[in-house]
């Protein structure tokens, strides 16, 4: 390696879970996120010969990486959960709605890719509450300089001033597109709750409960471990489903016999998950996704189901199939 290369390296790859996290939050997609933080690392590398250091490398970077991100959502439209298009399902007993190929769907991030390496507690709180699908859901209704402008200043902390240099702009216009945006958020989430965090050790219980319910075909096990208000989502279709008792119903036409599903606990966006695994003809689990837990203090408030089979359940690291038992 190269002197040149050597001190790109040390000036730049501490930032890179930062600017990834960051994409992600703007684009609300893996795959998208990755390819933009491989865009920004190649710009920053040809441009590294001309960066002067009138900014620090953070807010050349995020510079680059925010022009990058708003440069892609020109050509697409926003990424949603099922509860972005519509009304809760009345009738658990029937099959999903599907929704239009066209539809573009928020997706989870392994907290192994977006989580800072250090040991302060309040850094690491802000990092999953910066991730949280609540957050990446909400700021997606947002337009493209708006949704940056938000993210800069209340998520990453630049200041209005960097923020305008960043975008090319006026502080007065990057105040202004703050004010807007935090206007839009209140008008599209009025009801939006603020969930309060249980405890580590009670949140992972919360996560033990909802994976032996499954495991188990315990249906009682998820009836405890649900808040009175609690929702589904069903990624992938329009249909997600409002309170306990229309949940559980939902819940017993998929839970099937004890054996059935295999669950391995992992984290996502912040927030407890499960990668789940489903009993094939041949006795092998195979991989479905990724179910991602919104734990409070009074129990499950959402469960948020995504699909993506074996490729989704192997972004966390986990194998596409597995026979290991639940005794």
């Amino acid at each position: 390696m190269t002197d040149r290369s050597e001190e790109f390296v040390q000036c730049t790859e501490q930032f890179r879970r930062e600017l990834f996290a960051h994409c992600y939050r703007m684009l609300g997609s893996l795959d998208e996120a990755e390819d933009l933080i491989q865009e920004t690392y190649l710009r920053a590398w040809r441009s590294y010969g001309t960066f002067e250091g009138r900014s620090s490398p953070r807010t050349w970077l995020h510079r680059i990486a925010t022009n990058a991100c708003l440069s892609a959502l020109e050509q697409r439209t926003r990424r949603a959960l099922p509860s972005g298009l519509g009304g809760p399902a009345e009738d658990p007993d029937r099959v999903p709605t599907p929704a239009e190929p066209e539809v573009a769907w928020l997706e989870p991030v392994p907290d192994t890719s977006v989580t800072f390496e250090t040991q302060d507690p309040a850094a690491i709180l802000t990092a999953r509450d910066s991730v949280r699908l609540a957050l990446v859901a909400a700021v997606q209704c947002l337009p493209a300089r708006q949704r940056a402008v938000l993210l800069l200043r209340e998520v990453l902390g630049f200041s209005a001033a960097e923020v305008a240099t960043m975008l090319g702009t006026s502080t007065a216009a990057v105040k202004s597109a703050l004010q807007r945006a935090r206007a839009r958020l209140d008008e599209s989430a009025p009801s939006a709750e603020i969930i309060t965090e249980p405890t580590e050790p009670h949140a992972r219980d919360l996560l033990s409960q909802y994976i032996a319910g499954f495991e188990n075909a315990d249906i009682t096990a998820l009836e405890k471990a649900l808040r009175t208000d609690a929702a589904i989502e069903l990624v992938g279709t329009r249909t997600w489903f409002s309170g306990k008792v229309t949940c559980l119903r939902y819940l017993a036409h998929v839970i099937g016999s004890p054996g059935d599903w295999l669950m391995i606990p992992t984290s996502a966006n912040g927030q407890p998950a499960a990668a789940t695994y489903h009993r094939t003809e041949d006795g092998t689990h195979q991989a479905l996704g990724v179910a991602v837990l919104t734990a409070t203090p009074a129990g499950i408030a959402r469960i948020t189901v995504f699909p993506g089979g074996p490729g989704l359940v192997a972004r966390f690291g986990l194998p596409h199939h597995s026979r290991r038992s639940r005794d």
